[in-house]
């Protein structure tokens, strides 16, 4: 019998009782309206535990929308559906209905899966060289921060495709929250208010951005007051009367293609139309007991997983101790592996035939795990992917929901960077994605994540671009236990990994496996990430192996995770950024 649901609902009922001292310290609750401009315990820290419904996202709005779905008798689809399109108002950072990604359904009853491909596509008109300049260098602010930067959008139909096979509730119910937050506003968070402080400088170029979200000015509204967007929500009622032709035809999709002909973009009505949701077989893996559901290409994540945890699968891991020198050791030079196999053999699977089952297989993990040195790093120089014969932002968001059924969500989806492109389309509220820099601009050469890729994901009409987002489940004893993901770029898939190993092997509950400070190796550069608080002491004896290690300040990614005990369920919104949030 073990002991992680008393010591997780210990850890809950302490943490929770700060959390209550914090919100009222910062929060009218009945307005929703900051008190306090310095900082938001309630976001900072809010684990809790309950029975049944639970929803957990990087937003408290967010969050109770969809909770609100389950207490009106829908399903974990229709509170991640809901969740969806409320994150596209509230969080405009990440959340969208201008980008894509990808969802993961566990169904209780029946054990079915289901994994739905919304990712962005590039349109007809891209090609290959199109960022390259005269000189074969990459022009970086049109790959980045212009109308082309934009791949089609697939964020909408991806929602509308899970309510619709996966859901109960009809489309206005679950979308009207959203539309109510556009239309009638809420309160500016000092969280938002930050966020477009930040990124001020590359929204204020666009003029629709700076009169979105700076009314006219060049400072944000300031927290407290009633932030509304009411092109978005005349774009969000478009889809609720119209279903997907409200977004993928008709007017939204002609203000979309009129922007891009004035900026020369090239997204036109006929991508727009002819943008389709595909749902692919989830990938599946096993480790020490655990099943573990995750994400297929175009997603490199949940092969990347996948391979990683076989390597070190049968490693004394425990006896390393968590995040000792040694066990640090043996996931940077797992991290490298498999970050150079990402590089030559992932990419869209509906243009190329890729190796996933040879990268995922035991047998290709004893091998990988025969070319690590026990004591030494091997410079990236000398890491070559694998041999394939038989012998996939750093802003994004994910959340995670769980029904009193037992049904389980898992979605991650993105802009690609923070606020995408920013660059707002007249008279919709939507903001570009800018998730064309995720192909293969120029081969070989690193994407703005300082990831290199390789010939395979060069950019295409109509191909989806290689992607890190990792929504995963894993099992215990048939059922599901835990469901994970996170934001942050290519530190997604070591973030999720880590997440797992916390709680797989060193037995962590959900809010412990989370805290745990986090390294990051890329192949390329080779150099580890790794957040302050690793010890200095495991710091120098990673040097002393010939790792270079570059500690930072920056947090490595942010899970939003439920935890599955029977009927109870322990949620844990990651402390790593404000403004996270538990629902139940």
């Amino acid at each position: 019998m073990t002991c992680l649901p008393r010591l997780s609902a210990l850890l809950s009922i302490l943490l929770c009782c700060f959390c209550l001292l914090g919100s009222s310290l910062t929060y009218s609750q009945s307005q929703n309206v900051l008190a306090s401009p310095l900082i938001d315990f309630d976001s900072l820290i809010n684990p809790q535990e309950g029975l049944g419904d639970m929803v957990v996202s990087t937003d408290r709005l967010a969050s109770e929308v969809g909770l609100r779905m389950l207490k009106a008798g829908g399903n974990a689809v229709d509170a991640a559906v809901a969740t969806g399109f409320a994150l596209a108002v509230t969080y405009p950072r990440a959340g969208n209905l201008g980008g894509g990604g990808f969802m993961l359904i566990s169904e209780a009853e029946s054990g079915d899966a289901h994994f739905i491909d919304f990712r962005e596509t590039a349109p007809a008109a891209a090609t290959r060289d199109m960022f390259l300049k005269p000189d074969g260098t990459v022009d970086k602010m049109r790959a980045y921060f212009s109308h082309q930067s934009a791949g089609v959008p697939g964020t909408v139909a991806g929602l509308l495709h899970a309510l619709e096979h996966y859901g109960s509730l009809p489309l206005e119910t679950v979308i009207q929250p959203a539309i109510d937050l556009a239309r009638d506003g809420f309160a500016m968070t000092y969280t938002l208010n930050r966020e477009l402080r930040q990124r001020s400088s590359l929204l204020l170029k666009n003029q629709e951005s700076r009169r979105v979200y700076f009314a006219g000015g060049d400072q944000p509204l300031a927290p407290g007051s009633r932030f509304t967007q009411p092109d978005l929500a005349t774009t969000l009622e478009r889809i609720r009367d119209r279903g997907r032709e409200g977004f993928y035809q008709g007017e939204t999709a002609a203000l979309i293609a009129q922007d891009m002909v004035a900026n020369g973009g090239l997204i036109t009505e006929a991508d727009l139309a002819q943008y389709q949701v595909i749902e692919r077989e989830p990938l599946r893996g096993k480790f020490r007991g655990y099943d573990i559901l995750t994400a297929p290409p175009p997603s490199s994540g949940g092969t990347l997983l996948i391979q990683m945890l076989n390597v070190l699968e049968p490693l004394p891991l425990k006896s390393m101790g968590h995040n000792s020198a040694n066990y640090l050791h043996h996931l940077i030079e797992t991290m490298k592996l498999a970050y150079a196999d990402r590089s030559q053999y992932i990419t869209d699977p509906d243009r190329a035939p890729l190796p996933i089952a040879r990268l995922t297989s035991k047998a290709y993990a004893d091998e990988q795990r025969a070319r690590i040195k026990p004591t030494l790093a091997t410079p990236s120089t000398e890491v070559m992917p694998g041999d394939m014969r038989d012998t996939e932002s750093p802003d994004t968001t994910h959340y995670s929901v769980a029904d009193s059924a037992g049904n389980v969500v898992s979605t991650t989806y993105t802009l690609n960077f923070s606020f995408g492109a920013h660059i707002t389309v007249p008279g919709t509220g939507i903001l570009l994605n800018n998730e064309m820099d995720d192909f293969s601009v120029n081969p070989g050469i690193a994407n703005a994540f300082g990831l290199v890729q390789g010939e395979a994901n060069a950019i295409e009409p109509g191909r989806r671009p290689l992607s890190s987002m990792t929504p995963t489940i894993v099992f215990k004893d048939g059922k599901a236990w835990l469901a994970t993901g996170s934001p942050g770029g290519s530190k997604i898939i070591t973030t999720v990994l880590q997440t797992l190993l916390n709680a797989m092997v060193f037995d962590m509950n959900v809010a412990e496996a989370t805290a745990g400070e986090r390294i990051h190796h890329q192949w390329y550069p080779d150099v580890v990430q790794a957040e302050e608080g690793i010890s200095p002491d495991t710091v120098e004896k990673l040097r002393a192996m010939g790792h270079t290690v570059k500690l930072s300040r920056s947090h490595i990614g942010r899970t939003n995770s439920i935890q599955l005990d029977g009927p109870w369920r322990f949620g844990y919104a990651d402390p790593r950024r404000t403004g996270g949030h538990v629902a139940r």
